[in-house]
């Protein structure tokens, strides 16, 4: 496990490392004489990452190296935040500049050195305070601890971390003791605490007073080495006769009274005996000869410091559980026989099983598991053990189910494997727990015991071939195989590998199992990871995501732990109602989380106040309450496992609000501003910084939201967990990474800040908030609630992510401010409704790099942002899947001019209050009428999609993204663009037939276009601007169409990478022609039909011919229009389609068919409104209905319309084979509820 704080030095000194090694470093360092300054600052940061590679686990809880780490981070930030303001400093080249310049590098000369100094004291810290050191050091230091964390990982602690995955409480020494079973049995105690840590919880029981009472007699004895099996007896009776007196034991000294004594107390007499230091299995096999008389009833403590001989002790079907937990790293685990009433005991010949089918009960799968755990899953468990015995295949199939921490994958895993659908399916279950470290040798020795004990006693590997598990421990890797493969014998097995954290982990495992297993044995695996499930299984069908529960089932449990019941009175605790939903939306479906919360509030008062109190107080509960921290222990592993980079990027997701839905373009255009990604095997950093971000997909610490709009990337935004979410605001908090400005946070910030995120519950002044941040060195500022000016402050010398993005209060003269902000990469100002102008001051922003001014009232760029040489990313225009249909008249275009300027100017000049303009200066009304609104309304601009972009915008040569762009009023554009080679995604609207062939010749010259959108408003359109398009773009995978087409070009087909098509206000007139070409697109995988794609009244996707239609699609979004009255498929259109996605105004009539016949269906998204009864409403609004009672009265009307569209077509989902579900969103908690 590593440190945040050293993950986030890393991540930081990454990025100041390769700024102090660029090239323009090495320039200025020339240039001013510098040179060895700068070598050195570059050598002494690669020097201290070096040191921080080597920074293990146990260095990592050292409070010195903290702070050293800490330092070195700092100073890493403050050198790439002042390499990068020299050179914008010395990138201002003009001739009237030259007297400043010379100051300028004067200036940043000085700076260099005391850089230097600053440097150079910390590196010497590590040196002088002998901080870390190399990686002998390590290796030596961390030998003995490897070797002992492997021993421990043999036999039996996986058991016990099993128990504690289950919830079970701690077991007690006392009740295990006390048990009125008359067998007698032995308690093997071993833990990571040392001698005395576990001599004292021994002795806490042996003294217990109802223990005493118990047992004729008791005796602790050490174990001596080497052990003499003569003094050991000795010590015994000494024991035992050690209360009456020494004259006692002086007649007990002659050998015959000693044998004699001896054999009264242990045949006779019940029996507590405790041998202390016990350290092999040859002194236990020679001291288990002596009580082979043993009276039934007796107990046997052993105390080792072994885990291996504790396990053997207990015996070979022994089982492991927690007995004490000392402190956060020392814990005491009991090895005993949950079995030894059936009649075998662990002193006696274990007798091995009649049937080789029967589990053995090491296997953490019996009686256990708590019904709790197992609520709401009764679908995935089906599901699961189908998979296991549905497959006809001839080979090992391996089913991986992954899912995040807390899940309930074991339990879920252990439940398919008690099924007793499988009991005569399979001839050997095994269920082994893969230990950390891993070690192939450890883990084969755990597989062969455990396949031994279920072998018949003809198969008896150890009694039959004279070994023993110390011989075992000292085989071989290739000797254990051998010896595995003696067992599995071409067995038909079912094995289960619980908690696999690598794929190479699996490339050891699985030449040891596969290739000797017969070919209809089945392997299940579970894991957090979705790339380590695929790898494993090898095939997506055998992939299985375990999700979170939805509400019913979360409720069901919460009342279940509560309660003891599924359902309770709500007239009795009808106050708990509000305060349960707030519980279950913060669990968010994890089943963890619920049953452990869920057991908590049942061990306390049931009062509102009790349980308002855990809500206000969730996080620090979940750190402090021991009964809590399992939630965190288990989350926080899949934290700890994660590299430093994706730390770093988990950690920046704290800066979003709860319940935020992120999207993710947003997400990685930040992280590429911040420099958590960089270009490696060329990738560019924007495309590494996608790499992480489905990586967190994949190991489930963002969650994808099922309302995002499908595309060729698995998921188009995410969620965060509420309680991940809390873990990465602690860690962040922790190391000053972020800070959140809300309500009731903490004012007492140490250090500096380098996020800055202000929630729109926050109501402070300016004096406030320049009191509380160190503005200087943030280097990212997010708005999530109102504008106020002073936000954007002369000293952000540093500010790299401005991100104001839905900030309705925002206008344009606030944006005043933002040329002083030199060092912007990224800049968000999408869905800020009150911008409709960018400042001309835009153009001093050099560095910027991303420009989102998506939902605004902008419509055109200024002409300075050709000055912006690095930008490779504009986003503009609307984002809606909406075209205008026809065009205004002149005489209409000047009336709503004329009505705009009154709207906004009167009022404000006559000083009244305005319809739309409350907020409005009359700066502002004067800027918007007069060089927004009117020349838009006179032209016809705002008709269009797109903003208007300036000429020479062919200059800005890194341009990668431009979209949505109006090229409707001349040519000169579209020639600008065609001399942006390196675009990707080019969206243009404004297409007519003027400018189309421009279009033609602008985009042929585009070659590594991957996207393509293209608009036009109006009753023409499209129409005949996109038939002569000759060439097909080689790389274009998406098309985007919006506006009167009525007939498809041709040259779509040719498109051999086309795999994701849109149409929106298309109007195709001839349906079954459009349809028939658009089946025949080879690799078209997603399709969207939106806003009237179809004149007429049906969809129909049915294959006119013998042929498969759409044979590669897998996504079928429909935002359907009222005119539409009928949706049809059949078996021979979308054998692939997995996802139905309905959406749009739907008619009352609206009929689907053929949805049966979808044999790869999974998934129909249904959120769909019907046409509102104006006629209705207004009709009740005029017998005097209240308004509020209209708006319920619809909301039910709509309610009913959808439920009754839902049966529709659920009658005929029941029918298809695959067993698809209808997913709706619960807006009351963000979960998803599901019906089959």
């Amino acid at each position: 496990m590593e440190a945040t704080a050293l993950s986030v030095g890393k991540s930081v000194l990454n990025g100041a490392l390769g700024y102090a090694k660029s090239a323009f470093a090495e320039e200025v360092a020339l240039q001013l004489g510098i040179q060895k300054d700068q070598t050195f600052i570059a050598d002494e940061l690669e020097m201290m990452r070096s040191f921080m590679m080597e920074a293990h686990e146990e260095q990592d809880n050292n409070k010195v190296v903290k702070t050293w780490v800490k330092q070195v981070r700092d100073t890493a930030y403050d050198v790439e935040d002042s390499l990068q303001d020299f050179a914008v400093r010395l990138k201002r080249p003009s001739w009237w500049r030259f007297p400043h310049t010379l100051l300028e590098r004067r200036w940043v000369a000085k700076q260099m050195k005391e850089l230097r100094a600053k440097v150079e004291d910390v590196s010497q810290r590590n040196a002088r305070y002998h901080l870390i050191k190399g990686s002998g050091f390590k290796a030596a230091t961390t030998a003995a601890e490897q070797s002992s964390a492997i021993g421990a990982a043999i036999f039996g602690v996986d058991d016990a971390r099993y128990a504690s995955k289950q919830m079970e409480k701690r077991v007690d020494l006392v009740q295990l003791i006390s048990t009125d079973d008359e067998e007698p049995k032995v308690i093997a105690v071993w833990g990571t605490s040392g001698d005395i840590g576990i001599a004292s919880t021994i002795m806490e029981a042996y003294e217990n007073i109802s223990v005493q009472g118990k047992f004729s007699g008791r005796a602790w004895v050490r174990v001596m080495h080497p052990l003499s099996p003569k003094g050991f007896v000795q010590s015994l009776v000494t024991e035992f006769e050690a209360a009456k007196g020494v004259e006692v034991l002086k007649e007990i000294e002659e050998a015959e009274k000693v044998a004699t004594k001896f054999n009264e107390y242990v045949s006779k007499k019940r029996c507590l005996i405790v041998l202390n230091d016990l350290s092999t299995i040859e002194e236990w096999n020679q001291i288990k000869k002596c009580f082979q008389d043993i009276k039934r009833g007796s107990r046997i403590i052993v105390s080792t410091m072994h885990v291996e001989v504790a396990s053997l002790c207990a015996g070979q079907e022994s089982q492991a559980s927690e007995l004490k937990r000392l402190s956060h790293d020392q814990t005491l685990y009991a090895f005993y026989r949950k079995g030894s009433q059936e009649g075998n005991d662990s002193l006696n010949t274990v007798s091995n099983r009649e049937a080789a089918t029967v589990r053995t009960e090491e296997d953490p799968t019996q009686d256990a598991l708590e019904e709790s755990q197992l609520i709401g899953r009764k679908k995935e468990i089906d599901d699961v053990v189908n998979l296991l015995i549905s497959r006809d295949s001839q080979q090992v199939e391996v089913i991986s189910v992954w899912g995040m921490g807390g899940l309930g994958k074991t339990a879920l895993v252990s439940s398919v494997y008690q099924s007793p659908k499988l009991s005569d399916k399979f001839e050997k279950f095994v269920f082994v727990t893969i230990m950390r470290p891993f070690e192939l040798a450890e883990f084969l020795k755990s597989l062969t015991i455990r396949l031994d004990q279920g072998s018949s006693t003809k198969e008896k590997l150890l009694d039959n071939r004279g070994g023993t598990k110390k011989s075992l421990s000292t085989m071989s890797v290739q000797g254990l195989m051998e010896e595995l493969k003696i067992l599995l014998n071409m067995k038909k097995c079912l094995i289960v590998l619980d908690d696999v954290s690598s794929t190479s982990e699996w490339e050891l495992i699985s030449p040891c199992l596969v290739p000797h297993l017969e070919q209809t044995s089945r392997i299940i695996v579970t894991t957090r990871k979705n790339d380590i499930a695929k790898h494993c299984s090898g095939k997506q069908d055998n992939v299985y995501n375990l999700e979170v529960l939805d509400l019913e089932a979360a409720l069901c449990l919460f009342r279940k732990k509560v309660f003891a019941v599924t359902k309770y009175s709500f007239a009795k605790y009808h106050d708990l109602v509000e305060e349960e939903e707030k519980i279950l939306k913060k669990c968010g479906g994890l089943p963890l989380a619920i049953a452990a919360i869920g057991g908590f509030l049942a061990s306390r008062p049931i009062t509102l106040e009790e349980w308002r109190k855990l809500n206000e107080n969730i996080i620090a509960e979940l750190e402090m309450n021991p009964e809590l921290e399992k939630i965190r222990g288990v989350l926080e592993k899949s934290y700890d496992g994660l590299p430093y980079h994706l730390k770093s990027c988990f950690l920046y997701l704290s800066i979003f609000p709860e319940d935020q839905t992120i999207s993710r373009r947003r997400l990685v255009g930040r992280w590429t501003a911040e420099g958590y990604s960089s270009e490696t095997r060329g990738k560019s950093a924007i495309e590494m910084a996608d790499v992480y971000f489905t990586d967190l997909k994949n190991r489930s610490m963002i969650l994808p939201c099922q309302q995002s709009v499908h595309s060729r990337k698995s998921i188009d935004s995410c969620k965060v967990h509420d309680l991940i979410r809390d873990i990465a605001i602690s860690k962040s908090m922790e190391e000053n990474l972020v800070f959140r400005l809300e309500e009731g946070c903490n004012m007492n910030v140490h250090g500096p800040i380098r996020h800055l995120a202000i929630s729109s519950n926050w109501k402070g002044d300016k004096s406030e908030f320049e009191g509380i941040v160190d503005m200087s060195r943030i280097r990212s500022l997010s708005l999530f609630g109102e504008w106020k000016p002073f936000f954007i402050s002369d000293k952000m010398r540093f500010l790299r992510v401005l991100d104001l993005e839905g900030t309705d209060s925002l206008k344009y003269h606030h944006l005043d401010k933002i040329w002083k902000l030199i060092h912007l990469k990224y800049l968000s100002l999408r869905g800020c409704i009150g911008v409709d102008l960018l400042p001309v001051s835009l153009g001093n922003l050099k560095e910027l790099q991303t420009l989102d001014v998506r939902d605004t009232l902008v419509q055109a760029l200024p002409k300075t942002i050709i000055k912006l040489r690095k930008l490779q990313y504009i986003h503009a225009g609307i984002s809606l899947d909406y075209v205008r249909g026809e065009n205004d008249s002149l005489m209409r275009r000047c009336l709503r001019g004329a009505r705009l300027c009154a709207r906004c100017c009167l009022p404000i000049l006559l000083n009244i209050e305005g319809p739309s303009c409350k907020a409005l200066t009359r700066r502002d009304a004067c800027t918007f009428a007069c060089c927004v609104a009117f020349p838009a309304a006179m032209t016809g601009a705002y008709e269009e999609r797109g903003a208007m972009v300036p000429r020479r915008i062919g200059k800005l040569k890194d341009l990668h993204t431009l979209r949505e762009v109006n090229v409707g009023r001349g040519n000169n554009v579209l020639r600008d663009i065609g001399m942006l080679t390196g675009l990707r995604k080019l969206g243009v609207s404004g297409i007519n037939k003027k400018n189309h062939r421009a279009f033609y010749s602008a985009i042929s010259k585009l070659s590594r276009l991957e996207s393509l959108s293209v608009s036009s408003a109006g009753k023409p359109g499209l129409q005949g601007c996109l038939d002569e398009i000759s060439a097909p773009l080689e790389n274009l995978q998406s098309l985007k169409v919006y506006g009167n087409l009525e007939k498809l070009p041709q040259w779509i087909n040719e498109h051999q990478h086309l795999v994701k098509l849109k149409l929106a206000g298309t109007r195709l007139l001839e349906h079954d022609a459009a349809m028939e070409f658009l089946g025949k697109v080879m690799k078209l995988e997603i399709l969207g039909l939106s806003g009237e794609s179809f004149l007429g009244e049906e969809l129909d996707f049915r294959s006119p011919q013998a042929g498969i239609a759409f044979g590669s699609l897998r996504v079928l979004t429909l935002s359907l229009s009222e005119n539409i009255k009928s949706v049809k498929f059949d078996e021979r259109a979308m054998p692939k389609l997995e996802r139905l996605q309905i959406t749009g105004s739907v008619n009352n009539e609206i009929d689907f068919s053929g949805l049966e016949c979808l044999r790869s269906i999974n998934e129909v998204q249904l959120s769909a409104l019907f046409p509102i009864d104006w006629k209705r409403m207004e009709a009740a609004r005029h017998d005097g209905e209240p308004l509020d009672k209209i708006c319920e009265d619809e909301t039910q009307e709509q309610t009913r319309k959808e439920g009754e569209l839902k049966m529709k077509i659920q009658e005929q989902l029941a029918q298809n084979t695959k067993g698809p579900i209808i997913l709706r969103t619960d807006s009351r908690t963000g979960m998803h509820d599901s019906d089959i």
